[in-house]
């Protein structure tokens, strides 16, 4: 589904170059969950943003279902990421002025999706949230908000689900309840996952694991 070669990415903060990928190659089966680990820093999110379309990579190539991430309009890799992915940010990025289905809804809404909000209701009872469809992401906790935004990725069926840290900020309870509902909607949609996380216990759940280790990936 995935295959990232010889990719290479930095910054610039003032003067000075900050390399973040040198060299990270790695493939990806459908239907795979694979745990990206590795220390504070060393670039993890970085490396989901070029996997997702988000970030263009310096050099190297990322393709995506056959599709060259790396050489397509930004208007391109929106639309793949409409239809084909969905990413759980670990800020959520939840609209503040929309309801919590409201929020679910929005990918199909944008997309001109038939029955929008009949779908994100269904999801909504689905994650154990159907009782707070109408409350705003201010009323809610952390672990409500994080599986309305779980929801709000999965809401389209994507082939790829991408987390980052999906249960750092949660308790261990909700946390577990987060990763369990997780790996069961990978499961039932055969989807891809892939997921950013210092939790040993939720990467030891993942077929497999890669550490990014100055700026290469390698299994361990």
């Amino acid at each position: 589904m995935i295959a990232m070669e010889n990719v290479h990415l930095g910054y610039t903060a003032g003067d000075t170059a900050v390399p973040v990928l040198n060299g990270a190659s790695m493939a990806v089966d459908r239907g795979e969950s694979v745990a990206i680990v590795g220390p504070s820093g060393s670039g993890k999110t970085s490396l989901l943003l070029v996997l997702t379309g988000l970030e263009k990579p310096d050099s190297g190539s990322v393709v995506f279902e056959g599709q060259p991430l790396h050489t397509l309009s930004n208007d391109a890799r929106a639309d793949i990421r409409r239809d084909s992915i969905g990413i759980v940010f670990q800020g959520f990025h939840l609209i503040p002025s929309l309801t919590a289905c409201e929020n679910i809804a929005l990918p199909l809404d944008i997309s001109g999706a038939a029955n929008a909000r009949e779908k994100a209701s269904e999801l909504m009872e689905r994650v154990g949230l159907g009782h707070r469809q109408n409350h705003y992401p201010n009323a809610m906790s952390g672990g409500e908000r994080q599986r309305v935004a779980i929801a709000r990725a999965l809401i389209h069926q994507p082939a790829l689900i991408v987390a980052d840290e999906p249960t750092g900020n949660l308790d261990n309870q909700t946390g577990n309840a987060v990763a369990d509902l997780l790996f069961k909607l990978n499961q039932e949609n055969d989807a891809t996952l892939l997921l950013v996380t210092h939790d040993p216990a939720l990467a030891a759940r993942c077929q497999r694991q890669v550490r990014l280790h100055e700026g290469t990936l390698q299994a361990t």
